[in-house]
């Protein structure tokens, strides 16, 4: 804690933590994933006639397209990211999990738990895309630890506050304390570490369903956290950090309330992107909370979130372009 507080003294300037970019992959081989469901209890498997792959498959494309139009129409840049031709991805719609975009010009590779996603990563492409918006990063290269069964697994294993440079990190198969800890050591961040679990005592797959950050606020369920000294270390971290606290229950944490991100307008308005689904579950005290900080933004992406096991958080991995 000593470690945290003297970063937050040093932290006080605000440079801003949201930005307007985002990259996106569209959802061309999406269907429910067999290997993936073994650690995401979101997942539900196709459901008679109507679930057929190619339905699957139409049903998301048309949500991604529709979530595009709105980003779009948002003022957000969505830059979009052509998927592998040659290899079947199911979750190739959920890029944040193999790479994520630094301030500092800095992009993390990630290694990813299920061998079927790995053939996710293109970085070649991905960085002919991020040139077209002047981005040259340095590239740091985690994957190789995939070989070591060592895993983590982009910002879905990590939520990010980018100005105090804290990361929250939830343990399950798919987040590794070692490589989280290197992560930290190269991105000089301090990490809040803790274990948290679903309603049936099932760790959950990834932070980013549990909670999130954004420029002011978290929302986040407690509750997940069995261990009560892990349980107050979180919300004291969070109170350290000048975040005003929206806890939301374990049901509200299916629901995908924890997966939503906070970005801005190209013209500077902020923006608070969540689920249909999301919105729903919230209660108007909630909403309340959350409108304070932001419009909010919902996107119906029913298909995706019931056969991915993922929401519009999971669908967006942020880019942060030279000012």
């Amino acid at each position: 804690m000593e470690q945290l507080e003297e970063k937050l003294c040093m932290s006080k300037q605000s440079c801003g933590p949201l930005t307007d970019t985002v990259v996106m992959v569209a959802p061309e081989q999406f269907g429910f994933n067999p290997e993936t469901a073994q650690t995401n209890t979101f997942q539900s498997g196709p459901v008679g006639e109507r679930d057929t792959p190619a339905r699957l498959r139409e049903a998301a494309c048309s949500e991604f397209q529709r979530m595009v139009e709105i980003l779009r129409s948002h003022q957000i840049r969505v830059l979009l990211l052509r998927g592998r031709e040659d290899v079947v991805t199911p979750d190739a719609v959920f890029p944040n999990n193999w790479f994520s975009h630094h301030r500092e010009d800095i992009l993390v590779l990630y290694p990813m738990l299920a061998p079927s996603r790995r053939a996710e990563r293109l970085p070649d492409r991905l960085l002919a895309l991020l040139r077209s918006v002047s981005c040259s990063p340095q590239v740091i290269d985690l994957a190789p630890r995939e070989q070591e069964g060592l895993f983590l697994e982009g910002t879905g294993s990590l939520v990010l506050d980018r100005v105090h440079k804290v990361v929250f990190a939830m343990e399950s198969p798919r987040t590794s304390r070692r490589v989280l800890d290197e992560w930290c050591r190269r991105m000089g961040y301090t990490a809040c570490f803790f274990r948290g679990y679903d309603q049936l005592s099932r760790p959950v797959y990834h932070t980013n369903v549990f909670m999130n950050i954004g420029d002011g606020f978290a929302v986040a369920c407690p509750q997940a956290i069995a261990d009560c000294a892990e349980r107050a270390t979180f919300e004291s971290t969070l109170r350290d950090l000048g975040k005003e606290l929206v806890p939301i229950s374990p049901a509200q944490l299916h629901a995908f309330c924890g997966n939503m991100l906070h970005l801005r307008s190209r013209d500077g308005r902020r923006k608070i992107v969540l689920s249909q689904t999301a919105l729903r579950a919230f209660t108007p005290k909630q909403l309340s909370q959350l409108e304070r900080y932001g419009e909010l933004v919902a996107i119906a992406v029913p298909t995706i979130e019931r056969i991915g096991g993922g929401s519009v958080r999971c669908m967006l991995a942020e880019v942060f372009p030279p000012a």
